[in-house]
């Protein structure tokens, strides 16, 4: 049964929240403030985080930027800020999905069943996120390959995270757009084949061996993380193919 961590001051909502998740089956805790809220990832490791913004003392910004040094969990974020900047924000800090106040409740189940269908085990700090050689390690932003270190920028190591969770799936550009830059029209296609060129030159160089990362570009699809020993990445298709796979290595 997966646990859920509901991080809400409000008393009234948070027990609403607790009544409507454990009669859709999950098991529930809460928090009703950021440090209990800490504590609570660190004693429980839940399967997923609602989270508040507008929390007393230790606000939701830097409850989320520590849940991002320590693990890649799936995080929802819960305020009554509809304004765009602040859903911006929120997905730029490592968010997952934003959900505005007031909201309903079959939405709300929707987008908790979506976020944990899609998300891979949650991984914390010093575990091994990717297996097969490759490690997360969010405290630093970097990625472990074959035993050598990788420092990736923000945007590489989002990017890298989202495909990881998603093992062995094709993650289509627009997904990446809409989950790494927050560009869910797909404006700005050029900018994930280069991200995941950097991102691949990082990893075989930190590896020493050209030829080797576990990044896949599928043409006329997307990306997807693959097993180090299944074909190697970027076979499917030569630059410039239409749905943002197909980048040469």
């Amino acid at each position: 049964m997966t646990r859920i961590l509901v991080v809400e001051d409000d008393p009234d909502l948070g027990l609403a929240l607790r009544v409507l998740l454990t009669r859709a089956g999950y098991e529930v805790a809460h928090a009703d403030d950021g440090r209990e809220a800490l504590r609570l990832l660190f004693a429980e490791r839940p399967g997923l985080l609602l989270l508040d913004i507008g929390l007393p003392g230790l606000d939701g910004w830097e409850v989320l930027e520590r849940t991002r040094d320590m693990s890649d969990l799936p995080v929802l974020l819960l305020t009554a800020r509809g304004a765009e900047s602040d859903r911006v924000r929120g997905l730029r800090a490592g968010a997952d999905d934003y959900l505005p106040k007031p909201f309903g409740n079959d939405e709300l189940l929707a987008r908790v069943e979506a976020l944990l269908r899609r998300s891979a085990p949650t991984r914390w700090a010093g575990d091994s996120f990717g297996g097969d050689g490759l490690r997360l390690v969010p405290e630093r932003r970097s990625a472990v390959w074959q035993g050598h270190e990788a420092r990736l920028s923000d945007i590489e190591y989002r990017l890298l995270q989202v495909l990881v969770r998603n093992r062995g799936r094709v993650i289509t550009t627009e997904q990446l757009l809409d989950r790494v830059w927050d560009d869910p029209e797909g404006t700005g296609r050029e900018r994930v084949k280069f991200a995941v060129l950097r991102l691949r030159r990082k990893l075989r160089q930190a590896a020493g061996d050209e030829a080797a990362d576990p990044l896949e570009a599928v043409r006329g699809l997307g990306y997807r993380y693959r097993a180090p020993d299944g074909p190697a990445g970027g076979e499917h298709g030569g630059a410039g193919g239409g749905g943002g796979g197909g980048e040469g290595p």
